[in-house]
């Protein structure tokens, strides 16, 4: 049932992303109102933050504990897939991406550049970088935005249950939108803990699910390094894996002048396909395990 319920989610979340509908990062910013005021000189703490995600977690935990302590395990899996489809999701970023690539193949980057700035990083918004600088940094977001939203869910939820995928995408929405700003990158360090094993079994993925040669030449380093970043891991990952240069712009403009216009569309497809396919490999892999009866 974990892989029904999964799999029914990620198709209805799907669904709503391409409609633009249902955004959970709205819920969570609304439930983190309730630690908006601290005192002076406290504003880097994280504890708040902690219980409030802590909490909903150890809630759902405990529901189905109870449920499957008395023979209704079953039950709690509507429940489950409701809470999945309003976690995942990234609503929004088509309606950003598709005038994004059309802009691109116009030559007006400037106006690409206003399309996309609110999902970069505040510290890449920088309106007088280079397209080079700014596409990287886009595809870079858009990486990390699906995985905090599918991928790292998925392996929690696989691995601890309801509670735990509840607990670590609540650290990714205290990441972005805890009232408090300076408690921020703290938040983010805790997140790279519940990042560090499901990015380098994505970065595998993307090897099994794009260009392997390439990978393998790549993301070696990557994955073996202990300190790299979430995004560092994830960029060097599907660049090894992408054939094209989808994500070289420099070396692609340089053997490929004349399809200039059309590298920022052809680059982002190429970055959602090689996403897709992965996922694609994760659900088959869950498939496979439920089959052998290990979940």
């Amino acid at each position: 049932m974990t892989l029904v319920a999964f799999l029914f989610a990620y198709l209805v979340r799907r669904r709503l992303d391409s409609l633009n509908a249902v955004s959970g990062d709205e819920l969570w910013r609304r439930w983190f109102r309730q630690g908006s005021v601290v005192k002076a000189g406290r504003e880097s703490g994280i504890w708040n933050g902690l219980i409030l995600v802590f909490v909903p977690a150890l809630l759902a935990a405990l529901g189905v504990f109870v449920l499957a302590l008395y023979g209704w395990r079953i039950a709690a899996y509507p429940l489950e897939i409701l809470v999945l489809i309003l976690m995942m999701g990234t609503p929004g970023w088509r309606q950003s991406v598709e005038p994004y690539a059309q802009a691109w193949h116009k030559g007006d980057m400037q106006a690409a550049w206003h399309l996309i700035q609110e999902r970069l990083p505040a510290s890449e918004r920088g309106a007088a970088a280079s397209p080079e600088l700014m596409h990287l940094s886009l595809s870079k977001a858009l990486m990390l935005a699906v995985f905090q939203r599918f991928f790292l869910i998925a392996f929690w939820y696989v691995v601890g249950g309801i509670g735990f995928a509840i607990f670590v995408r609540g650290l990714v929405a205290l990441s972005e939108q805890w009232p408090q700003a300076a408690a921020r990158p703290r938040y983010v360090a805790v997140c790279e803990w519940f990042n560090w094993m499901p990015v380098r079994l994505l970065s595998i993925t993307f090897g099994i699910a794009g260009d392997l040669s390439g990978w393998l030449g790549e993301a070696k380093v990557a994955i073996t390094g202990i300190t790299k970043k979430t995004s560092e891991i994830l960029m060097i990952s599907a660049n090894g894996s992408l054939t094209g240069y989808a994500l070289d712009p420099a070396r692609f403009s340089q053997i490929h002048p004349d399809e200039w216009a059309n590298y920022g569309g052809r680059s982002l497809s190429a970055v959602r396909d090689l996403l897709n396919r992965s996922m694609l490999v994760w659900i088959c892999t869950l498939a496979l395990l439920v089959i052998a009866g290990v979940v």
